[in-house]
């Protein structure tokens, strides 16, 4: 009897576990999201979502968001949006920030700044290099080409026209950490999707610096990049 108790309980921590990580995920993917939004995408109720964001509140992995408005539907006051902290991130497999940054400090030492630089430039093209730059490429298109190569390389990406451009949006930043104290790392990431794209860019937040995500502003009509214009001179 006690143990199919104990089988019971561990069954049901699984799918506890199980369902937090989801709504870990869920808010990774979208940035921010409410209880019922979550529940939605879920398939679960909102009574039991909420259950789970009471945890993750009290552990400090997510915290309550500004209203972005997108939640507003309706009369009285906006449901709470809820986004994940950076040890809410780190629950997604950002296990090697440590690791890394010693190695990045270990190898400004040796070869100093322009190392580091070279580092950031072959990873950030890397991380697109399925995208290839051509004269015809629309900026829309371009964006979500670049989007979808970020998604795959484990940053989960999107591209939304804006106005008078489009936002590619990274809601998640492997080395985010990392990045915060290597800021190379986000300035040659924005040198890439400039030669991609064939335009300047303008970086707009970043999770390095505590923003819900990595947001990059692309014009609809081009604008020769910072780097192509020296070279013009």
């Amino acid at each position: 009897m006690k143990s199919e108790q104990h089988e019971v309980h561990a069954s049901t921590a699984q799918r506890d576990g199980d369902t937090r990580d989801a709504v870990v995920a869920l808010l990774m993917n979208r940035g921010q999201a409410t209880a019922a939004d979550i529940g939605e995408a879920l398939g679960i109720t909102t009574t039991a979502v909420r259950r789970h964001l009471d945890n993750l509140l009290e552990a400090g992995d997510v915290t309550v968001a500004a209203p972005s408005g997108l939640a507003n539907r309706g009369r009285g006051r906006p449901a709470k949006e809820f986004l994940l902290t950076p040890a809410g991130r780190r629950q997604l497999g950002e296990g090697y920030d440590a690791l890394a940054v010693d190695a990045l400090r270990a190898l400004r030492e040796v070869g100093g700044e322009e190392a580091v630089r070279a580092f950031a430039r072959r990873r950030a093209e890397q991380a697109i290099g399925t995208v290839s730059p051509t004269e015809s490429m629309d900026p829309v298109d371009g964006a979500r080409r670049i989007a979808a190569a970020l998604s795959v390389a484990g940053f989960s990406a999107d591209a939304r026209e804006v106005g008078n451009g489009v936002q590619i949006c990274q809601h998640h930043c492997p080395v985010s950490e990392v990045a915060a104290e290597f800021p190379e790392l986000c300035e040659a990431e924005i040198s890439a999707f400039e030669q991609a794209l064939g335009t300047h860019v303008q970086r707009l937040a970043t999770i390095a610096n505590g923003d819900r995500a990595c947001t990059t502003h692309v014009p609809l009509e081009r604008v020769v990049p910072r780097a192509t214009a020296k070279e013009l001179r």
